[in-house]
């Protein structure tokens, strides 16, 4: 046992001295490694040019000669000019719809038709001419159908039925047969009790 504790205190008396070994971490103030710019800018050589602001006899205002709008042509631009037209008729859906227009210019004329759900063509005629806006005339051909609906036909509607009932209560009241009484708050408010 003695051996033990022998090697214990061995051991204490190293960690002791391997501790005053340990460095030490104090402030230092930084060196300084900043260093202005050497002035390297040297003034030219003297010159015989020597700017001068402009006199007002050679400052003129530009002629109108010298400007001018580019124009349509210079870019390969003119004026509009094009005609098309579309159209659908798919029989299965009963779809029947289309459209034409044309432009020349500032003018443009055009039309569009659809054939309703009653049987009958509605079709627009427009044109816009300049600033003009656009101008419409809506017109309808035939008469519209509106089919009986027979006896037969097995859509029919009826409006729906209640199917819900009132809600029974999901709770009851305790079976207890021990009373509680309320307290009432007076009103008045006082030092709390102890």
């Amino acid at each position: 046992m003695n051996n033990k504790v022998c090697l214990i205190l061995l051991a204490a008396v190293a960690a002791l001295a391997y501790a005053d070994e340990l460095p030490t971490y104090s402030y230092q103030q930084p060196q300084n490694a900043y260093n202005p710019p050497q002035n390297t800018y040297q003034a030219p050589e003297s010159s015989e040019e020597v700017y001068s602001a402009p006199s007002e006899e050679s400052y003129s205002a530009p002629s109108e000669e010298s400007y001018s709008a580019s124009s349509e042509e210079e870019y390969g631009y003119g004026p509009a000019k094009y005609d098309f037209d579309w159209s659908v008729k798919d029989e299965y859906s009963g779809n029947d719809f289309g459209q034409e227009e044309s432009r020349d210019g500032d003018r443009t004329d055009g039309s569009y038709y659809v054939h309703l759900p009653d049987g009958r063509l509605q079709k627009v005629t427009y044109y816009v001419d300049g600033d003009s806006g656009y101008v419409a005339e809506v017109s309808y051909e035939g008469e519209a159908q509106y089919p009986e609906a027979s006896e037969e036909s097995s859509e029919s509607y009826e409006s729906p039925k209640p199917s819900y009932s009132a809600p029974s209560p999901s709770y009851s009241a305790p079976e207890s047969e021990e009373s509680y009484e309320a307290i009432v708050p007076s009103g008045r408010y006082g030092a709390p009790r102890n």
